[in-house]
């Protein structure tokens, strides 16, 4: 069987997220890459995560879905929402500005204003690249999602699609409607098992390492139904 490689909540950890494909030596011919979404906020260089993410979907067959970081970044640039663009200057939204502004001194809503302009002129493929990600995907054993699935819903595909972006409980805590193993970011591991490595739970399997809050950036090889192997590089610049 082929390796699936899974990484999620980037969150602009570019230097990481590359660290981490070299450490897993991924091999686009041979690995199937499965990235869980929340590729841009807090750390550093969000526009050359989401530049490369962008080209390991189009050119070597990895797989993205959304996270909630990237669908507020795209409502923020395009003036979708007012409330987003709260929220976004609130979890690490200036980072992300900053990024793709080239500037870092102002306040943030003039870098913001610096980054819509950008984002017009030059970036318009990242904007539609992040809209167009789906929110999970499936395989013969297991369902890829960026926050997890609600199982007060018997078909979890008719959940609202604020699940999958943002659910935390009941999620964690209720076993789920799906013979499957879900995997999935979104929550810190270190927040579900108090460190932060991978977190195996009972058809759960939760990769967030908190990389931008300065722990690890996680990567998980799933090599057969219930055979896996774990890797993690720290935080840097």
């Amino acid at each position: 069987m082929k390796r699936t490689l899974v990484i999620s909540d980037i969150h602009g950890c570019y230097s990481p997220f590359n660290d981490l494909l070299e450490r897993m030596n991924y091999c686009p011919g041979e690995d199937q890459l499965m990235l869980l979404g929340d590729f841009v906020d807090r750390g550093p260089r969000s526009r050359e995560v989401v530049e490369q993410v962008a080209g390991l979907v189009k050119n070597d067959g990895a797989i993205a879905v959304q996270g909630n970081h990237d669908e507020r970044f795209v409502d923020v640039m395009l003036e979708r929402s007012e409330q987003a663009l709260i929220k976004f200057e609130g979890h690490g939204g200036r980072q992300t500005a900053e990024s793709y502004a080239g500037a870092t001194q102002g306040a943030i809503g003039d870098i913001i204003d610096q980054a819509k302009a950008a984002v017009q002129e030059r970036y318009m493929h990242h904007m539609a690249f992040l809209d167009q990600l789906p929110y999970y995907h499936e395989d013969e054993h297991f369902i890829y999602v960026h926050a997890g699935l609600n199982p007060n819903y018997l078909n979890w595909k008719e959940q609202p699609s604020r699940d999958f972006l943002y659910i935390k409980e009941p999620f964690l805590s209720r076993p789920t409607n799906v013979a499957k193993t879900v995997v999935f970011g979104h929550t810190k591991a270190i927040d579900i098992h108090g460190n932060p490595n991978i977190w195996f739970g009972p058809g759960k399997i939760g990769v967030d390492g908190g990389c931008a809050s300065g722990h690890q950036l996680n990567g998980l090889a799933i090599t057969g139904a219930d055979e896996f192997q774990t890797y993690a590089v720290p935080w840097r610049l």
